[in-house]
């Protein structure tokens, strides 16, 4: 099968469904948007998800899968080889609640219509948003490093030596932080896991720079 991805080079939503599909081999179809120009707003794309959100993942059939967790998940479902979850229970809770930490605890508040938001309504200038997005990234990512550096089952990865889901949302929020010059050396596992990852072909080709659209 091959799929069409409707994403943005940037989001960090369709950095992980990007890193997915590379990782477990699936040829996609690259369909760019550009947020800032209200591409996802328009009926034909509201029309695939009322959200107005990135990414959807078209099938052959033509239905879609939207939420990049949901649909990260759909993928281990039905392409299991490799895997993104651990094969036992608590590897998988593990694994999800890493996965969850960023994707429910970072990216909601800052992702680009909320940044949105704060500067249309609140006033918020660039260097107020970057306050507001480093502050949210520095409360997670100072427990993350706390889950990662003291647990028996972090590995080469987040959860062992084979790259997890956990490890797929780890690299690109990463690449979001970039974009406020957060860097992760002050987070040793952090920085090790991600380097490590960036030079795997399946998430460095999934990176922001490294997208058709990216100029």
């Amino acid at each position: 099968m091959t799929f069409r991805l409707h994403n943005f080079f940037r989001s960090s939503t369709s950095v992980r469904v990007r890193a997915a599909l590379n990782l477990k081999g699936l040829d996609y179809e690259y369909i760019p948007y550009v947020l800032r120009r209200g591409d996802t707003r328009q009926p034909d794309y509201l029309a695939m998800n009322p959200a107005g959100l990135v990414p959807v993942l078209e099938r052959e059939d033509g239905s879609h899968l939207t939420q990049s967790l949901a649909i990260l998940e759909w993928l281990e479902e039905k392409y299991s080889v490799p895997p993104i979850l651990p094969a036992d229970a608590d590897g998988r809770a593990r694994v999800r609640a890493l996965s969850l930490m960023i994707a429910c605890e970072v990216h909601p508040l800052n992702n680009l219509r909320v940044l949105g938001y704060l500067g249309n309504r609140f006033g918020a200038d660039e260097a107020a948003q970057k306050e507001w997005f480093t502050h949210w990234v520095e409360l997670t990512f100072d427990a993350l490093e706390a889950e990662l550096a003291g647990h028996p089952q972090t590995g080469t990865f987040c959860h062992g030596d084979m790259p997890t889901m956990a490890d797929i949302c780890l690299y690109a929020q990463v690449w979001n932080n970039r974009r406020f010059d957060i860097a992760t050396e002050k987070w040793p596992e952090i920085d090790r896991i991600f380097k490590r990852l960036d030079t795997i072909p399946a998430f460095n080709n999934a990176a922001p720079p490294n997208q058709p659209d990216a100029g």
